[in-house]
Order: C-alpha cells, then structure tokens, then sequence
C-alpha cells in the first residue's frame, strides 16, 4: 500500500470567492484525496454554519455576539480535538477562525486571540489557502450569484466585501500555518483546484509521517 493521502486544508476569503466550490472540488480530487469510484462520506465543515440560532442567516462561530464567545471558543475546541483524534484523514474547512477574526474586529471591535488553534492544527499538517479576487472582478462574480442566492440582499454593496479581503490578507500573513494566495479573478474553480493540489504536492501536505 502507498502513502496514505491526508491532507488538511483551510479555505479563507471574502463573499464570492468561491470558497465553497473549492471546497467540493478539492474534496473529491485525486491528487488531493485519491481516486473515488463511487460517492461516500468525506468531512467538510465550516464555521460559517448559522448554528447559534434558531433561523436563516443567524450567528454562530465567525458572527456571535459578545456573550456567545465563550460557546464558539468551545466550538472551535471541539472541531480541534475531533481533527486530533482523526488526524489519519484528509479535512476540507470552509471558513474558519481567520474569518472570526475579520467579523469581529470589524463588527466588535475585538482581536481573537487563535494562537492556541493554531498550536493544535500545526503539528496535524493543516495549511491555509486565502482565496483573493482582484477588485474589479467582484461585479462580475455578483451577477453570477444573484442568480442562485437566496439572500441576494447581501450582495448589494460590494465595498465591504473588497474592504474585509484587505484585511483577511493581514491576518492570514499574521497565521503560522503555511499560506497560499490564490486568486480566483478568472472563476476557474478546477484550474485553482489544481494550483492547490500543485501546492500541496510541493510543500508535503498531502501526508503525514
């Protein structure tokens, strides 16, 4: 038997980078997780999940409020002691702790200390993948989705989004997990999905000792 394929990759980025399509990409490519002849679970979470609340488009680890920290600090302990336990599998994250740190220094006014994830998520081989688009593609890649949104409101000022890309490229150049820019101007997802697995490749982060 060869190596076992177990990579472990974070994607960050602002709205309509298309963060969640990588996602789906990276999870069923062979250079990054095998080859798969018929479909069956593989993890892929994120902590863009609304579930702090009891309806659409709520709060939860990136967006909480003040007196809900404690519980998305738990929540982030928890999803770091599940990937210690199974460290033997590859895992896709979809949103994590550098867009906490984004929405609540922009929106609370408060720096999250992650340092202590990171320690954690260092030594399991996890690596960090910012996916940037340039300035003026974020019009074009707003027409595309307001086809499908189902909260096409969001979508209606741009700048933020533009504005908060700036700063995830502070904080993910602050992170001590191994880092990867990756734009996504030309919305070619299976092109940047094999950046990524070039990146991997190169850097040894498909496997672990």
């Amino acid at each position: 038997m060869g190596n076992k394929l177990v990579p472990k990759v974070i994607l960050e980025g602002t709205r309509l980078t298309h963060k969640t399509d990588l996602a789906f990409a990276l999870n069923s490519h062979p250079r990054i997780v095998g080859p798969r002849k018929y479909e069956y679970h593989s993890p892929l979470i994120s902590a863009e999940w609304c579930g702090f609340t009891n309806f659409p488009w709520g709060r939860g680890p990136i967006n909480f409020n003040s007196e809900e920290e404690t519980q998305a600090m738990e929540t982030y302990a928890t999803w770091a002691r599940l990937f210690e336990l199974q460290r033997y599998y590859s895992w896709i994250v979809d949103r994590f702790h550098i867009s906490t740190r984004a929405w609540q220094l922009t929106n609370r006014g408060v720096d999250l200390d992650f340092s202590w994830l990171e320690d954690r998520l260092l030594p399991l081989g996890f690596r960090l993948v910012l996916v940037t688009r340039s300035p003026d593609s974020f019009e074009k890649a707003r027409e595309k989705r307001l086809l499908v949104s189902g909260n096409p409101s969001q979508y209606d000022d741009l700048l933020p989004f533009i504005k908060e890309q700036e700063l995830m490229r502070r904080l993910a150049a602050e992170s001590h997990l191994p880092l990867l820019e990756l734009d996504i101007s030309d919305d070619d997802v299976p092109a940047a999905a094999e950046r990524i697995a070039d990146w991997l490749e190169a850097t040894g982060g498909l496997y672990l000792p």
